[in-house]
């Protein structure tokens, strides 16, 4: 009876998100525009350009600002993070990049010690730059590659990847080339280049993220901010969490219910962070004022809550899911 009853409020949950008239913030900072500029001028020097995005927004929030560059160089799509992803749309996925004039996608986890994917990429590119005119490059037998995205993606991942399986390089502070964090805009410095293969010899340009000047739709700022691609704060925890609840709960992906100890899913955001608020210990004191004076109180901290929801599902602590 418990389940029936669980099962009947999940047909009246939210078939559609209220934004509000919010607006996403445009998060367009100084070095992402001179970033975007040098990209332009050094692509003389590049055979390849690698863009890498979310596997969770294979078609959300690519940057149309790359297109100009792409256009002129060849391309491969990385859809990185595909242990965060649903990859039972895989197929999907390739045949609608495909009809968009993407053809050259490889699927990655970058995190992982030894990704089988990223040992494709060399062939791959090896391939495509042959098969396509190198001009003033001609007859130059070493490869330079240009990565390029949206901030937090894993370029940075991306390229230890590489050089942890073809330089043998191990990810420490000597082995690692490249840093990497969990929040957006960590690479600033503009085309780092770096030694990624020996045979044959390959450096890669490491760019910072580039996000479009103008985001497309709230909904696709949305699913960037859920993907950690905008800073939280200038859009705010508590609406990122609760679009990631409407998101998980039109998925029909209830693991956060076990993972909080709710009685059931939930549509409600407000309900479901105090009860992780909760659980988590998370509280604040805060005064009151009542009829007889001040008093101070102990709420749930939901905005702590928000965020601990938000990383729990950047973590894939929520399930593999599919924003697009």
């Amino acid at each position: 009876m418990k389940l029936y009853h669980a099962l009947c409020n999940v047909g009246k949950f939210r078939t559609s998100f209220d934004f509000g008239g919010r607006e996403v913030a445009h998060w367009f900072p100084g070095h992402m525009a001179k970033g975007l500029k040098q990209m332009r001028a050094n692509l003389k020097s590049v055979d390849c350009i690698i863009e890498i995005h979310d596997a969770r927004i294979p078609f959300s929030g690519r940057n149309p600002a790359f297109q100009e560059t792409l256009d002129v160089k060849p391309h491969m799509l990385i859809l990185n993070k595909m242990d965060l992803a649903d990859t039972s749309k895989e197929q999907i996925i390739l045949k609608k990049l495909q009809r968009n004039g993407v053809k050259n996608v490889l699927f990655t986890d970058c995190l992982k010690q030894r990704d089988d994917n990223v040992k494709k990429l060399v062939p791959m590119v090896v391939d495509i730059i042959k098969s396509n005119p190198r001009f003033n490059r001609d007859e130059n037998t070493n490869y330079c590659l240009m990565a390029i995205g949206v901030p937090n993606v894993g370029k940075s991942s991306l390229i230890n990847s590489l050089r942890r399986t073809y330089l043998k390089k191990e990810i420490s502070i000597l082995g690692r080339a490249s840093r990497v964090g969990g929040e957006p805009g960590i690479t600033k410095a503009l085309l780092t280049r770096i030694q990624v293969c020996e045979r044959p010899i390959i450096h890669l340009l490491d760019t910072p993220g580039v996000l479009p000047p103008k985001i497309e739709s709230v909904e696709t700022g949305m699913k960037l901010a859920l993907c950690g691609t905008i800073l939280d704060h200038l859009v705010g925890e508590e609406i990122i969490a609760d679009y990631l609840l409407y998101s998980l709960n039109r998925l029909g992906e209830f693991s956060y219910v076990e993972k909080y100890n709710l009685q059931e899913p939930s549509d409600d955001i407000q309900y479901v962070l105090k009860r992780i608020a909760v659980k988590l210990g998370k509280t604040q004191r805060v005064k009151a004022i009542t009829g007889v004076g001040n008093i101070t109180i102990t709420v749930p901290n939901c905005s702590a809550a928000a965020y601990d929801l938000i990383r729990a599902f950047r973590k894939g602590e929520l399930g593999q899911v599919m924003l697009d």
